[in-house]
């Protein structure tokens, strides 16, 4: 990454999340994984009902709570205090596991380490650190119909996590949808990676010097819309 570009003002969590929520449809059951995913209970557009799926065994949960305001035994997969609501139910991790694996829920959205150019999932274990656990991801980047992730476009050390072949052990192949980072959102067809928007002041151009495979530039390629 240019020195030039390590300055440029990048989209923060909470946009990232209200980005991602966009995505969400009137009746989609929705599950949101650890980090910046669960934020975006906060930001279900206005007139749609969303039903919010946490593999610990609770459904139809709402928005995270203040600090001090929730109840500490309906949490979310991170254990964030969560919004009661109307309907919501909880269960064990038995039935939990069995609505991912039935192929129940419309979207997962999930961070992650690397994106390969085909989908390819690693989001539980970086080499290096020698720690990690794959936890309910493979399941969940599987069995859901449509896969979202949410997570910055490089590292700290400004190295892209969207690369051509995943150096990290995989969660799941050929798995993801849509990813959305803190400088674009980026569609994943069988032609390729779809440059959909970007970040507004970025152009698609210092994108693509972020990202190791080479981008499909949509001709409608605009600022990203949060409304």
């Amino acid at each position: 990454m240019s020195d030039n570009l390590r300055g440029k003002e990048r989209l923060d969590r909470q946009i990232i999340a209200l980005r991602v929520a966009k995505e969400f449809q009137d009746g989609d059951v929705v599950n949101l994984g650890i980090g910046i995913p669960m934020l975006a209970s906060n930001f279900v557009p206005a007139g749609r009902e969303v039903v919010f799926h946490s593999e610990n065994g609770v459904l139809g949960f709402g928005e995270v709570t203040l600090p001090g305001e929730g109840d500490l035994d309906i949490v979310n997969a991170g254990g964030q205090t969560v919004r009661p609501q109307p309907g919501m139910c909880f269960f064990g991790h038995d039935e939990s596991f069995a609505i991912v694996r039935g192929g129940h829920l419309d979207i997962s959205v999930m961070g992650a380490y690397q994106v390969s150019e085909k989908g390819d999932l690693a989001n539980y274990m970086v080499p290096e650190r020698e720690v990690g656990t794959i936890g309910g991801a493979m399941d969940l980047a599987q069995g859901a119909r449509r896969l979202i992730i949410a997570m910055n476009h490089t590292t700290k050390e400004g190295e892209p996590r969207i690369v051509k072949k995943c150096s990290y052990l995989l969660t799941a192949p050929e798995c993801v949808d849509l990813i959305v980072t803190d400088i674009a959102v980026i569609e994943v067809t069988d032609r390729g990676l779809v440059l959909k928007e970007v970040a507004p002041g970025w152009t698609p151009e210092e994108v693509q010097s972020m990202t190791e495979p080479t981008l499909i530039v949509d001709p409608e390629c605009h600022d990203i819309e949060l409304m």
